[in-house]
């Protein structure tokens, strides 16, 4: 039985507090103060792997099939792999109603591929990103118009493969100011920004899942339909993934419902073709 994989590379520094750190609502900073203690899975370093090149469309991280990297095993024999590395931006504030929302996109409709899917603010990482909160917040200017000023980026979470086995780290981050966001969503890559509740994504309303099977393995995709402003919207996959671990997180509970995460036996190569289902 080939053994789980746990390769990448060491935690990452704790992520320095901008300068508007000390604003926002007293369950903001408390929550601030919360997340800044957690610390994801330690995994060992992969300084000794070699890179093998794993191309994401366009480099963006869109809702496809993803998991928690230790729940998800890639081969280390004979072939070495270590995927491309991604950051997405968990953008939290505090709604109206004193509820916590997330900040989420929806792909434009032109695009040739994931065109329309929802997707966290992000992409892969590039150089002079001084670390994964870096690439979250510089791609989150790029696609969205948020300031990474306006953003405390206060923990990472553990990285999530994505379908085609990109490597992506989940930053959370608090908006304090929300209005001092102005969306401004880059038309060649966004065709609308809209927030959704984080607790959501613990409840069994408004869900579905779909079974796969990845070598004689079953686990969930879960599909969350959400509606606001008379328009409706499917966050599922990699991003559904990574809210649902962000919430269980947040709210210090797990979700309602059974996530089934797959435990996959690993085919012997890995290479650019090699996808889960």
């Amino acid at each position: 039985m080939i053994s789980i994989l746990r390769t990448l590379s060491p935690p990452p520094p704790l992520l320095m507090e901008p300068p508007n750190s000390c604003g926002g609502s007293q369950r903001l900073i408390a929550l601030a103060q919360q997340l800044r203690l957690y610390r994801p899975p330690p995994l060992p370093s992969d300084d000794d792997i070699e890179e093998q090149r794993i191309e994401e469309t366009a480099g963006k991280v869109v809702s496809q099939v993803g998991f928690a990297e230790s729940d998800t095993p890639v081969a280390r024999d004979p072939e070495k792999f270590r995927p491309k590395r991604a950051a997405v931006l968990v953008c939290l504030f505090e709604g109206d109603a004193g509820d916590i929302r997330v900040i989420l996109t929806k792909r434009s409709s032109k695009l040739s591929t994931h065109s329309g899917e929802v997707s966290l603010p992000g992409g892969k990482t590039e150089e002079g990103d001084k670390d994964d909160g870096d690439t979250a917040t510089r791609e989150a200017k790029e696609e969205i118009g948020l300031d990474p000023k306006l953003v405390n980026v206060v923990t990472v979470l553990e990285p999530f493969l994505s379908k085609h086995l990109l490597r992506v780290v989940p930053v959370i981050g608090i908006l304090n100011e929300k209005e001092a966001f102005k969306p401004d969503p880059n038309p060649a890559e966004v065709e609308a920004i809209f927030d959704a509740p984080l607790e959501m994504f613990l409840k069994d309303e408004n869900r579905t899942s779909d079974e796969r099977e990845w070598m004689g393995d079953k686990f969930l995709i879960h599909f969350f339909d959400y509606e606001t402003k008379n328009k409706k919207y499917m966050i599922w996959g990699l991003t559904a993934g990574i809210l649902i671990r962000a919430a269980s997180i947040v709210y210090k509970r797990p979700p309602d419902f059974v996530e089934q995460n797959p435990r996959f036996k690993v085919p012997r190569v890995v290479d650019r073709n090699t996808i889960m289902p």
